[in-house]
């Protein structure tokens, strides 16, 4: 787990306003960075951009590509990684089909009128059935991965092995971890095949997109107009922890509908006691992972239904 000195950095998207150079500048590290791009999936690599951005050499660790070669070199692997990645797909549709129901009582509950005494009551008993599926769907993914790691130590494979020995020597002589956006499931579920949390809690890290999601406790994915047609927000899987407490919203104004404060109410509510944060491009948000020594252009949504200006905590403040 990250130590008390962790130096973590949450951006917004950065296709539109790049802001990873002014990030690195802030940290006053010197030397190459190495960057995560994992969620491009085939686009992984193509980072000159990036090096151009940032005036500095850029080592890209090659997580898809890696593990790409590992199912390659390793027939069993790939069979049971395939095997869990259907379980898991059948274990999130049929979390859907119970979270739509679950979804439509709370949301009845919040536009109903009558007796405050009453209704208060069976909206937190609403929420709370929303919270404790959510928890429920998160234990059951646990589980399929622990069994999966029993089952077949990663660790004790060779080539598992010597993939992290040489991303150890390339993170360790990196002066700070970039983790971009992109597939957000593809992104973590890569980092874990290849066990990167222990080493990436060596270094700064600086994340933005699916890369801050990825770092958090909870992913969960939202849209409220995707083009497919309406869609519930859904938790997705566990990520890695180094961020506590915060629900990482990428793209928040495109993807939400902010103005609609029963929407707004509902997701916070949902999701406390997290602090559900925007992340729109020009968001920038520092500190160790646990408490914000700054915040720049992130909203929290608040159980009110509408937006808060999202401030730092002070160093022995117990949170937002």
């Amino acid at each position: 787990m990250p130590g008390p000195d962790r130096r973590i950095t949450l951006l917004g998207p950065q296709r539109a306003q790049p802001s990873v150079a002014s990030a690195v500048a802030a940290l006053g590290v010197d030397g190459p960075l190495c960057v995560i791009t994992a969620g491009w999936q085939e686009r992984e690599g193509e980072v000159d951009e990036l090096a151009g951005h940032l005036a500095r050499p850029v080592v890209d660790l090659a997580l898809y590509r890696r593990t790409e070669e590992l199912f390659r070199r390793d027939p069993g692997l790939f069979d049971a990684h395939r095997e869990r990645q259907t379980w898991l797909r059948e274990l999130q549709r049929v979390y859907r089909i119970r979270l739509g129901h679950a979804l439509d009582a709370a949301r009845d509950m919040l536009r109903e009128d009558g007796d405050p005494l009453v209704l208060e009551h069976e909206r937190r008993a609403a929420v709370a059935a929303l919270r404790t599926l959510d928890r429920y769907h998160l234990k059951r993914i646990s589980a399929a991965r622990e069994a999966f790691t029993r089952e077949r130590p990663l660790s004790e494979r060779p080539a598992v092995a010597a993939e992290r020995a040489e991303l150890a020597r390339v993170i360790e002589a990196s002066a700070a971890v970039l983790i971009a956006g992109g597939h957000v499931a593809i992104l973590i579920n890569r980092m874990r095949i290849l066990d990167l949390a222990p080493l990436l809690a060596t270094r700064p890290i600086i994340a933005w997109s699916a890369g801050a999601m990825a770092l958090t406790e909870r992913i969960v994915l939202f849209h409220d107009s995707p083009p497919q047609g309406s869609a519930d927000p859904e938790v997705l899987d566990e990520g890695l922890s180094f961020v506590r407490n915060v629900v990482v919203l990428p793209h928040a104004s495109q993807r939400l509908q902010l103005q609609d404060r029963l929407r707004v109410a509902l997701f916070a509510r949902r999701f406390s006691p997290a602090t559900c944060l925007t992340f729109d491009p020009g968001t920038r948000i520092a500190g160790d992972g646990r408490r914000w020594s700054e915040i720049s252009g992130s909203y929290r949504l608040t159980a009110r239904g509408l937006l808060s200006k999202a401030r730092p905590v002070p160093a022995g403040a117990s949170g937002q």
